[in-house]
């Protein structure tokens, strides 16, 4: 870069938020213009990250690195979508004409949901596959967050009806929706380092939360004990399974009332008008939007992060039918630690985690992989890794079982050296599950709000219920996965086993261990 340039000083920051072809503009020709563009870019990847990211990450307060704790007490909404393998196995055979249709499909469901969601006062933590965690914050001095969440609850199942017939190539295909209510408390806890960070919720009510939801039913709306103690003088209800209640929507347009519209969470900072001409005034402007930038980036995987950063002129992610590998890891100890922590003791929880995590990463990626998230599960956190998008590799499957090893090891090293939280140390362990096959990979969500890049469809799917059949410290793969990796790693049948949702059993392997050299 020319010695004169005002972007000299600040060039280490830009060279992985600019597209390839701008990075060599601004260091080839630092005029005045080429800086006006590199702001531009710079303020619509500050709206994407924006919208990428939970607006429960406060980056006034963030410092990437630093482990932070937090109690919130409210209401928590999941919701899950039945239906969607069925739409996606409908299109997949159109190519990228059925890819187009199905995002087409999924944007509009995603994009009603989460305007009822914003409007009904609640907060879109994040995607799970095609699921979403919704919280609805407890108000000072107020009790009525589960009745807010139910009444959203409601208007997204009424809603539902513009998705019970949707057109498809091979015919008509249903869609519906499940959703579970449960009030209480959740550590919220942002973990890891300043290159990769991630916000997790901690704790049981996060599970119950999620149980909730999985003893529910298709159209109906199912509260936990919890949060029926808090709403049951507001709706009807009739009995669900053993503690839990499902509403009977049995109100009228006027009794379901208008929506609770309420500020949430973060607000992005408006532009600031400022003189275009002047080099020292862009460069400050563009330092602005840099310290803006960097925390939130640090939430967004690597290679999802260069795919935004390439695709921030045009906004949009092209969708697509790619064949990657699905590793699911259920981390299971400390997350259940946080209720019996003492005052003071949720940052050492949380410390403990944040090395996990951060390790875990470090093997994924170093295995060309994509940690994508750490999401919620029935016990423990579930970690969602991909190999094979956005990245392709030949031998994604090696590069997954690699990875599952490596992974089990870390977890163990955790385990021996794991705090001790509330008079108790907790056993830490893992369960992994990994297949692979078709799936669509897009950007979901709002196109003008929240969203996420996402890979869906009955591949993930199959991976999660795989590690759900994995022992303590286990790797459970499918046999697509055995097929390519058994030269190298042991692989010990589990025989046919069935699996929720599918037709026919699965032949199932334990992934033992590496294969030593001769």
């Amino acid at each position: 870069m020319l010695p004169e340039s005002p972007l000299t000083t600040i060039e280490s920051r830009l060279r992985y938020l600019l597209p390839s072809e701008m990075y060599v503009s601004m260091w080839g020709n630092p005029s005045v213009e080429v800086m006006i563009q590199v702001h531009n870019h710079l303020r619509t990847l500050q709206r994407i990250l924006h919208d990428y990211t939970s607006r429960q990450i406060d980056i006034t307060k963030l410092k990437p690195g630093d482990v932070k704790t937090e109690w919130q007490y409210g209401t928590m909404m999941f919701t899950d979508l039945a239906g969607f393998t069925k739409l996606m196995e409908a299109n997949a055979s159109k190519g990228r004409e059925g890819a187009e249709n199905l995002l087409k499909e999924l944007t509009k469901y995603f994009s009603t949901m989460i305007s009822i969601i914003s409007k009904s006062g609640g907060e879109l933590v994040e995607f799970t596959v095609d699921a979403m965690l919704v919280m609805f914050p407890k108000k000072t001095g107020k009790s009525d967050d589960a009745s807010r969440a139910i009444r959203a609850g409601l208007r997204m199942q009424r809603a539902m009806k513009d998705f019970a017939e949707i057109q498809t190539p091979t015919g008509i295909v249903n869609l519906k929706m499940r959703i579970g209510v449960h009030s209480g408390k959740f550590l919220t806890a942002e973990i890891g380092t300043p290159r990769r960070m991630e916000h997790v919720l901690l704790g049981k009510d996060v599970q119950k939360a999620k149980l909730t939801e999985s003893n529910g039913a298709n159209e109906r709306v199912n509260v936990s004990e919890s949060g029926y103690d808090l709403a049951k003088n507001d709706f009807r209800f009739e009995d669900g399974n053993p503690e839990y209640h499902l509403v009977v929507d049995d109100l009228t347009a006027e009794n379901l009332g208008d929506y609770e519209i309420t500020p949430m969470g973060r607000r992005m900072a408006s532009s600031v008008l400022f003189d275009k001409k002047d080099k020292k005034e862009v460069l400050n402007n563009i330092i602005e939007l840099l310290n803006s930038i960097e925390p939130l980036a640090s939430y967004i995987p690597d290679p999802i992060l260069s795919m935004l950063v390439e695709s921030a002129a045009d906004r949009r992610i092209p969708p697509d039918f790619p064949e990657p590998t699905i590793m699911f890891v259920n981390f299971i100890g400390l997350p259940e630690a946080a209720d019996r922590a003492l005052p003071g003791e949720e940052r050492k929880l949380a410390a403990s985690f944040s090395k996990a995590f951060s390790l875990i990463n470090a093997v994924v990626e170093a295995r060309g992989g994509v940690l994508k998230k750490v999401t919620y599960h029935l016990s423990g956190s579930d970690i969602v890794i991909y190999f094979g998008v956005p990245n392709a590799h030949t031998n994604n499957e090696m590069r997954a079982a690699s990875a599952a090893v490596a992974i089990r090891e870390v977890v163990e090293g955790i385990n021996a050296k794991a705090p001790t939280i509330g008079g108790i140390k907790p056993e830490v362990y893992c369960q992994i599950g990994i297949n692979k096959g078709p799936a669509f990979v897009a950007e979901v969500g709002d196109p003008r709000g929240r969203r996420e890049f996402n890979v869906l469809g009955d591949t993930v799917n199959t991976a999660a219920r795989l590690m759900n059949r994995a022992q303590k410290n286990q790797i459970v793969v499918s046999e697509p996965i055995k097929r390519v990796v058994e030269e190298k790693y042991e692989c010990v049948s589990l025989g046919a086993i069935s699996l929720k949702g599918k037709k026919d059993a699965m032949n199932l392997y334990d992934m033992v261990r590496k294969i030593p050299k001769n």
